[in-house]
């Protein structure tokens, strides 16, 4: 059986994407599982290559049909988007239009059934912005790429894995936004998640939003008995493991030492924290719900140290893994 075709957004060429790229698939172990290729600018990843001191080459490509997928050898579908002189670690619409791209190509390439997967890199939010582009971030781009009503952010490392019922928007919005029919949603695309990944009886728990979650109206304005309650009931009834609403502090926890193999937060911030407080290197970003895999790095561009050589490309490495179990199953 031939292995999964990842296709690898370059992410925003002006920070460390095209150095965790090159560094990434300059290490054989990114083939041991994948076939990965690039979508993105050859000559900005050659130029990473200089910066990073990988021995690996940059071949370019028209179409996945012609990569090679060797070790040594960096498969990339050469776009040509980016100038010469484009800075490292500066925020512009360039830099932007060119990440915006990449990702376009990368879904009508999976979509077509030419890539397995789809790997992304890191963009700029306000760079794809400046580039007319009005997304808050990854997930609503790829949503509105392949007609997709509803997704969710996913985040998956060692020692934890959230999924969120809100991401990209203010807590009082996250609050009123958040209802039984969308924590049930969410609690059903993580579960299918983890069942994609290989974990047939998930055991999942479910955040209050409140402190203490709500300790018993205490807290709040009722949200966990009005609004995650009967959703953890609706799952429950249909034989599922899921508990909740439990307090987020506590919860962590018990899903660090492994009492649940997933952890439904209801904001964002509620679940990127513990998640990076435990480690970015091997943490990878996973937006459920989508018609195609997408994983991606769970770090940003990291402008103060783009161009530098100093970037970590583990967080690369597991995405590109992730992605190629994904799309196995």
């Amino acid at each position: 059986m031939k292995l999964p075709r990842v296709g690898i957004t370059m992410g925003d060429p002006a920070g460390v994407g095209p150095e965790v790229v090159m560094k990434a698939l300059a290490d054989p172990r990114a083939y041991e599982g994948a076939r990965p290729l690039v979508i993105g600018d050859a000559k900005r990843l050659e130029k990473a290559g200089r910066i990073v001191g990988a021995r690996a080459k940059v071949a370019r490509i028209a179409a996945p049909a012609e990569a090679k997928y060797t070790p040594g050898m960096v498969d990339c579908i050469d776009l040509d988007l980016v100038a010469d002189d484009l800075p490292f670690g500066k925020t512009s619409a360039a830099a932007g239009e060119a990440s915006y791209r990449y990702v376009e190509r990368a879904v009508k390439l999976t979509l077509a059934g030419e890539l397995d997967a789809v790997c992304t890199a890191p963009i700029s939010k306000e760079a794809i912005n400046a580039a007319g582009h009005k997304y808050p971030g990854h997930t609503e781009m790829l949503a509105e790429m392949t007609g997709t009503k509803e997704v969710s952010l996913t985040l998956f490392s060692p020692k934890l894995r959230v999924i969120h019922v809100t991401a990209h928007m203010g807590l009082l919005e996250a609050i009123a936004r958040i209802d039984t029919a969308l924590v049930s949603r969410t609690i059903a695309r993580g579960r299918d998640l983890l069942k994609r990944a290989g974990i047939a009886q998930p055991r999942i728990g479910v955040c209050g939003i409140n402190p203490h979650a709500g300790e018993g109206g205490l807290f709040g304005r009722g949200e966990e008995e009005t609004k995650i309650a009967p959703a953890v009931a609706q799952a429950r009834a249909l034989g599922w493991k899921v508990d909740g609403p439990l307090p987020a502090d506590s919860l962590f926890y018990l899903a660090a030492r492994g009492d649940y193999d997933l952890v439904v937060a209801m904001y964002h911030d509620q679940g990127h924290g513990p998640v990076k407080a435990l480690g970015l290197e091997h943490g990878v970003n996973i937006t459920a719900g989508l018609p195609i895999v997408r994983t991606s790095v769970d770090h940003g561009t990291a402008f103060d140290i783009a161009g530098t050589g100093k970037a970590d490309q583990q967080s690369m490495l597991e995405a590109i893994r992730q992605a190629a179990l994904l799309s196995r199953s």
